[in-house]
This record gives C-alpha cells, structure tokens and sequence, in this order.
C-alpha cells in the first residue's frame, strides 16, 4: 500500500483529508451532514467501497460519527477537558464540590445507572485495597451523562468493614462525594494514582456509552490513599475517547 513517504496515498486517504481540511476550515460544521457514499462515489469517481473506508476514516478519528439511516456527520459534542490534577485537590471536594466541577464548566452533567451494593471483593482488587480475599467492598456504579451524550462508566471499590453505615453506601454520598466522607471517617485520601490505557470497546461498553463505531474507550483506574499510604478507594473508569482531552498540568 502506498503510503505519505513512498508514493501516493490510497484513495480513500486522500477522500478522508479532504473531508476533514473541510470540516477544520468550517465548509462543514458540528452536526452538519457529510457526504454519502453515493456523493463521493460521483465526485472522486471511486468504488463504493473507498467512500465507505473514506468516512470510516473520520469516524475513527473521532471526528464524525454514523447515524443508522441518516448518513454520517461532524460529531457536534464539545470534548471534555479532564484536569487530572486540580479536580482531585483537597479544595475541590473538601469544600463540598463535586470533583466533575473541575472538568465541565457549567456544562449540564447528570449521573443515571446508579448501583450501590457490598460484594466479595473482586481478586484484582482485594491486592490494591490490601484487604484480605474472603473481605468483602462496597460497590459504587454510575454512569455520567454529559449535554445529553454518555462520556464515562465509573467503579469504584471501597472497604465495607470502613464505610459500613455511612453516606458511601448511599446512591448520594452528599457535598463533596466519597472522598469528603471518607475525610469525616478518618481516611482522608492525600495521594491518588492514576493509571491509563486504553483498548477496542466490548458489546456492553459501546451500547452503554453510546459509541460511535470504530471509537476506542480509555481506561482510568485511580487509587486513593490516606495517610500511610493505606488504600482506601479503587476506582475503575472507561472513557469515551473521542470524548475527552486529559490534561495534566504540574509545577516542574
């Protein structure tokens, strides 16, 4: 296959970048529909089959998403900026704000598929938490909606023997969310780890995020500890990739 370096592009390349040099210069804009198939076909005089690469292209870039019966379009949804460091500091949530008031500027954020249950704790976990396997956790699954659009699935694993009782084992943990709780239990979490990676979707991830085909999700597992470096929460998050910005901003 030919490539940049050794020859003319494919096509279908060449399709695709022409298509996103029009979008970036406004010719189409957010929610704006691209053209068909049958459009390309006529005006790059090409097989179905490189128009249809062509806007596959776009879709796995992020760019544009595909509409069951409507064609494809320039994705509309402003990416959210995730600020990995400031939306965990102690003047976040220790002064009853929510950590997402970092990230979504004003924007409309709704929290739904909310589960709250005490379970075995899963064998991953138990050796991140440093409790024993036969311990068991309290579960903490929800989803978060953005200006309507599925962005994150997060769960999050707690010690039952620690938050047993309290306002972590209901669907609203109140002002500030888990981590203000937990500093009201003595285990206030002063160090975090994120670890980030990312992969193709399963069945249930792309249905429950609402993904556009070919968008790969990001995977975000954070740990929480409190003083003496005790784990005291683990949290597994799967992105929308094509949904976020993560930035990290620190002193050097």
């Amino acid at each position: 296959m030919a490539t940049k370096d050794g020859g003319r592009q494919p096509k279908y390349q060449r399709i695709a970048d022409a298509l996103r040099e029009a979008i970036e210069t406004g010719e189409y804009g957010p929610g704006d529909r691209l053209p068909g198939e049958n459009d390309l076909m006529a005006r790059h005089d090409v097989a179905r089959m490189t128009a249809r690469q062509a806007l596959g292209v776009l879709q796995n870039e992020g760019i544009a998403e595909s509409r069951k019966g409507a064609g494809v379009f320039v994705r509309a949804f402003r990416p959210l900026r995730r600020r990995g460091i400031q939306r965990l500091s102690q003047e976040q949530w220790g002064s009853g704000r929510s950590i997402w008031a970092a990230d979504t500027e004003g924007r409309q954020l709704t929290v739904d598929q909310i589960a709250v249950t005490e379970e075995p704790v899963p064998e991953q976990i138990a050796g991140v938490l440093d409790v024993s396997p036969e311990a068991t956790v309290c579960v903490r699954s929800r989803r978060f909606v953005l200006d309507g659009k599925p962005v994150l699935m997060a769960t999050s694993y707690l010690p039952a023997e620690l938050v047993a009782g309290t306002a972590i084992t209901e669907e609203n943990p109140g002002p500030g969310g888990i981590y203000a709780r937990l500093a009201e239990l003595g285990a206030k979490p002063v160090h975090f780890r994120e670890e980030v990676r990312s992969r193709m979707p399963s069945q249930e991830e792309a249905k429950r995020l609402n993904l556009s085909m070919g968008t790969p999700v990001m995977l975000i597992c954070r740990t929480a500890f409190a003083d003496g470096g005790r784990p005291v929460e683990v949290n597994e998050m799967t992105l929308d990739s094509a949904s976020y910005v993560l930035e990290y901003d620190f002193d050097a």
